[in-house]
This record gives C-alpha cells, sequence and structure tokens, in this order.
C-alpha cells in the first residue's frame, strides 16, 4: 500500500498541505476564495499545529480505530486497504480518537464527525504532496509489517 511519508527535514510549515487538504476534502466548492467564507469552515484531514511537521494516518494494518470503533464508522477500504471515515455514521463517541496510536483522528468542531486523513482516496493523488512547495511529502510503498518512527502498532486490548 501506498502511504503519505514526511521528511520532516525538508517541511518549512508554510501549511499548504493541510490549506489544500480543507479546500479539496471539506470544501462544497473546492476554492480558495469559496472555502474562505463557506459555513462551517471546511476541515483538513491532515495537521500541521503544534508539529514540526504534518501529520497522516498510517493506515495501520492492524488499526486499533477500527477495532474500537461501536457501530461500523471506521472503515478499510476493501480495494485499497486505507482506513477511512464514513462520516454519515459517525456518533460522535470519539473512541478511535482516543485509540490511534498516532494521535491523527480528531473530533471535528464544525461537523461533529471523527476527520482523519484517508490520503485522498477518492481523487488520483493526495493534495498535500502535490501541493507541498518543499517536496517534503511523497507518496512510497509501504513495505509489509515496515513500523514508522521506530513504532510499530500492535493489539495490546
Amino acid at each position: 500500500m501506498k502511504v503519505i511519508k514526511v521528511d520532516p527535514e525538508k517541511c518549512t510549515q508554510c501549511h499548504a498541505c493541510d490549506l489544500w487538504c480543507g479546500i479539496e476534502i471539506g470544501s462544497e466548492k473546492k476554492e480558495l476564495n469559496d472555502a474562505i467564507h463557506e459555513k462551517p469552515q471546511p476541515v483538513p484531514r491532515v495537521y500541521v499545529e503544534g508539529n514540526n511537521f504534518p501529520l497522516h494516518c498510517r493506515h495501520c494494518e492492524v488499526a486499533p480505530c477500527i477495532d474500537a470503533c461501536p457501530n461500523g464508522t471506521m472503515r478499510r477500504d476493501p480495494a485499497t486497504g486505507l482506513v477511512y471515515v464514513y462520516e454519515p455514521t459517525c456518533i460522535a463517541c470519539w473512541m478511535c480518537v482516543m485509540v490511534c496510536p498516532f494521535g491523527i483522528i480528531a473530533p471535528s468542531p464544525s461537523i461533529h464527525v471523527a476527520v482523519k486523513c484517508d490520503r485522498c482516496r477518492n481523487m488520483e493523488y493526495p493534495i498535500c504532496v502535490d501541493v507541498c512547495p518543499t517536496k517534503a511529502l511523497a507518496l512510497e510503498e509501504r513495505e509489509e509489517g515496515a513500523t514508522w518512527y521506530g513504532y510499530a502498532p500492535k493489539r495490546s486490548y
């Protein structure tokens, strides 16, 4: 499966990734000038605030968010293997937020559902990777069983 990898040395914290993520994923009109005035405000699925580089979902092979979701809102796309939120069924219980080992899933204050990176699964290419001016983000193949920054999620419950 392909995943988004970050080179923290190249990231300048310009926020292009989260700005365009919010516009492409959360905006109705998909245009910057229109998105600024939308209510509710578009919510990005990549997080830069408070971090030295953007955070993306790792689409864990063993996904605690899927196991913790009481009604199947957290799902894995059988064709791509990507983990995503089926927003119409989210009951805002935040179980997925609590169990994510990377802190990637967040409660959206404006639309009252869990939000997370789904690697732009309905698009040809992730918008964050496409717009990154320093090429700090790259779409690369993840090796089977690969760890992320020395941590491999395991079932611990």
